[in-house]
């Protein structure tokens, strides 16, 4: 087996040679026989050990067993305790999932902190076959079945191409010492129902079952790299930037085909699963708008919208009377000048004594209203912003300077016709936007 990972290091991974490498370890065989051939293989490695105090004695005796690993193998080693139960009382996930992001925020931290270039983790040939399996339970889509990637960003995978029986039988052969977990022969969790129950059954059907599976996932994944590639090209196509957003044609949307799985393709790296709903929002009235944790898709005339959601509710910004600019939330300059200059959008010429400082940058809200320059009477901005075609991304970012409570400007559109230079005023202040 040392012969084959070496060969593997060599012709597909080559580039972790001369490395810093950052290698988890909990004490496992896998991640134990991981040590052990990098080690055979030269790779500078530090073993990474977290220590989630779970099984109490069991957790400290697998923490002893990587430290004497690593003086066997003469390598490094760092070592983490956490209070694991207090963190999964505290972000209200499973057990599994708050481990998993313990474990992965420190090997970051780490490898930012120490200068490793990757983390090697010990998931296997078995391990890829559960993943399929249990996605493939759950219902998927092309990125679920095509498994474990070898790498992903600074996550190394070195042993994907090998089985746990070509693992275990190393360290049989090899003497070598590891601690088995006791919570892994456990059926309450999917993945060992799967690993103990299914899988065996599975490899009974066709001796060479596993080898089967790893030449249909490497055309999976060959396939799926077409599909991203087609996805790319039609989103380099339909995507235009808009600023803060991005604008995405209707109809040269649906000229694709098939179209369900390419809204998918499109959409899903923004965290967008309710895929009936975006389906159905291009064919819904302007307005309608679907969620992600981290992103907007809305619905306006002829375009969605796509656009990051942002926290900005209820925040003011204050500008005072000798202020001479602002750079946030927008950038604005402020000039005390003689003359009114030719009027432009993103410039407002006020009369000074009219105003009561300090004025308020504040979000718009519902049932705000102002006299627009060069009209009589008022009107709500709902109803500016509709005769204007703002849509609703623009107008949940769109910025009113205030004095007191009234609207003096919705910036960077139209002022307020009760602040204008007239004939009467003696001090001019001009603010301008800067874009």
């Amino acid at each position: 087996m040392l012969e084959r990972f070496m060969k593997h290091i060599d012709t597909s991974l080559s580039f972790l040679k001369g490395k810093r490498l950052l290698l988890a370890c909990s004490g496992g065989v896998d991640s134990v026989v991981l040590a052990h051939l990098c080690a055979g293989t030269g790779l500078d490695i530090t073993l990474a050990h977290c220590n989630f105090g779970l099984r109490g004695a069991e957790s400290d005796g697998d923490e002893t067993l990587v430290r004497n690993l690593a003086t066997t193998l003469g390598v490094e080693v760092v070592v983490e305790s956490f209070n694991t139960m207090e963190e999964v009382k505290r972000k209200k996930g499973s057990l599994q999932m708050v481990a998993r992001e313990l474990r992965y925020q420190w090997f970051n931290k780490l490898m930012d902190a120490q200068g490793f270039a990757y983390v090697l983790t010990a998931h296997h040939a078995d391990d890829n076959l559960e993943t399929f399996l249990i996605n493939l339970s759950r219902g998927t889509g092309m990125d679920g079945l095509s498994g474990i990637p070898e790498q992903n960003n600074r996550v190394i995978r070195p042993l994907l191409g090998f089985s746990q029986e070509d693992i275990s039988e190393f360290a049989k052969s090899e003497g070598i010492q590891w601690r088995e977990d006791s919570s892994n022969a456990e059926s309450k969790y999917l993945r060992n129902k799967i690993r103990h129950e299914i899988v065996p059954k599975l490899k009974e059907l066709h001796p060479t079952f596993l080898e089967n599976f790893q030449r249909t996932q490497a055309h999976l994944q060959q396939t799926n790299k077409l599909v991203h590639k087609y996805i790319q090209e039609i989103r380099a196509h339909l995507f235009v930037d808009d600023g803060n957003a991005t604008k995405i044609n209707i109809v040269e949307l649906k000229k694709h085909h098939p179209l369900e799985p390419i809204v998918y393709g499109l959409f899903q790296e923004y965290g967008f699963t309710a895929w009936e709903d975006i389906n159905q929002l291009l064919e819904a009235m302007s307005g309608k708008e679907v969620f992600s944790k981290t992103h907007r898709l809305l619905k306006d005339r002829t375009h969605l919208i796509l656009s990051r959601l942002e926290n900005n509710d209820d925040e003011m910004f204050l500008i005072h009377e000798n202020d001479m600019k602002m750079e946030i939330p927008v950038r604005l300059t402020l000039q005390n000048v003689k003359n009114v200059e030719k009027s432009e959008r993103n410039v407002v010429f006020l009369d000074k004594e009219k105003l009561n400082f300090p004025l308020v940058l504040r979000n718009w809200e519902k049932g705000d209203y102002f006299y627009p320059f060069g009209m009589k009477g008022k009107k709500k901005l709902s109803k500016f912003f509709k005769d204007e075609k703002v849509d609703v991304i623009s107008k949940k970012r769109q910025w009113l300077l205030c004095s007191d409570h009234e609207i003096v400007w919705v910036v960077g559109r139209r002022p307020d016709e009760r602040f204008k230079v007239d004939g009467t005023t003696h001090n001019i202040l001009k603010i301008t936007l800067i874009a």
